[in-house]
């Protein structure tokens, strides 16, 4: 059996509004592989969410996949995920079983006024043959292997009962409760205190090497990114600008936004004194874009080449990077 879990392929995906377009990603492809972790990183509203929501068959009505591929690699053959009708039979079947994903924000993702245990006990009603006391055992279970105290307790309680910690590591048990093939984590730990990203981290990494399941995790933290993935992805604009591995991509940047991203964090144990760089300007109006390379308006190595888009240029088997100047950043410019 393949490794490889789910492959997008030159995926296209536009939002309208008042008659206007924009391309929320365009032109993206990556693959995620079994037992793996995917970080795509990237400044907000670079088309992170978006994507994740083209997989998951979650985009908004005023949004399509407009061209390519997304195809999901199933114990039972290849799945085109982006031919599926959203709400059809066979697309709510894979979400939340096969395919699960963390979001963003687990206040807004949760419903208010059902209990934690009624929610986990929902997608597993759904997805699996369990039924009357067994579900409400799973589900404690559940929480328990969270590491959320009391659990008989906390899943009779209501989403205002959990803390922010709470929440996301009951989020987390929604999302496994069936052990899925692929776990999306869209910033799982926004807002919440070190100690507790540490925590749902640590459980991530364990159900990664306990079921096999691929990651794709969401996030602007570098340090996360070095942490934690095996793979990653820098997107800008609706595009991946540079991807390869952790340690090609972190050690060996070739695309000045890499470069200026990693610049603009500061480094634990540096001290007070470490020169940070924030990157200039912002991004563009993803509806008023400029020609060519997105980030020719803030890159420091920006000449009249990049008034054309790059082309995709492939630096070894797994390291590849859009931008015309990727050789002067090899040479230590």
């Amino acid at each position: 059996m393949s490794d490889v879990a789910l492959e997008v392929r030159d995926i296209r995906t536009y939002i309208y509004s008042n008659q206007r377009c924009n391309k929320a990603v365009d032109g993206v492809s990556f693959t995620i592989h079994r037992g793996k972790t995917l970080c795509i990183v990237g400044e907000s509203g670079c088309g992170k969410s978006v994507t994740a929501s083209a997989i998951m068959q979650l985009l908004p009505a005023l949004s399509r996949i407009e061209s390519g591929s997304i195809i999901y690699h199933s114990d039972k053959g290849e799945v085109r995920i982006d031919q599926l009708p959203r709400n059809g039979a066979k697309m709510r079947a894979i979400r939340g079983s096969e395919i699960a994903m963390i979001f963003q924000d687990p206040m807004t993702a949760l419903n208010p006024v059902y209990t934690i245990g009624f929610q986990i006990a929902e997608t597993l009603m759904y997805h699996t043959k369990l039924r009357g006391r067994r579900i409400r055992e799973r589900s404690v279970e559940l929480l328990r292997r969270m590491g959320i105290p009391l659990p008989e307790q906390r899943a009779a309680e209501y989403p205002h009962n959990f803390s922010g910690g709470m929440r996301q590591r009951a989020m987390i048990a929604m999302a496994m409760a069936c052990s899925p093939k692929i776990l999306i984590a869209d910033e799982p730990t926004t807002a919440l205190d070190v100690t507790i990203q540490a925590q749902i981290f640590e459980l991530m990494e364990r159900l990664k090497s306990e079921h096999d399941t691929a990651i794709m995790l969401i996030t602007h933290d570098m340090g996360v990114v070095a942490e934690l993935a095996d793979e990653v992805a820098v997107m800008y604009m609706g595009k991946i600008v540079e991807a390869g591995t952790v340690d090609e991509v972190l050690r060996r940047p070739r695309h000045p936004y890499t470069r200026a991203l990693l610049r603009s964090i500061p480094v634990l144990g540096r001290g007070k004194n470490q020169d940070i760089q924030p990157i200039r300007g912002s991004t563009p109006d993803p509806y008023e874009r400029p020609p060519g390379c997105q980030f020719a308006p803030r890159c420091d190595f920006a000449t009249s080449e990049c008034d054309v888009m790059p082309e995709e240029a492939m630096l070894s088997s797994s390291h590849r990077v859009m931008c015309w100047h990727h050789e002067r950043l090899a040479n230590g410019a």
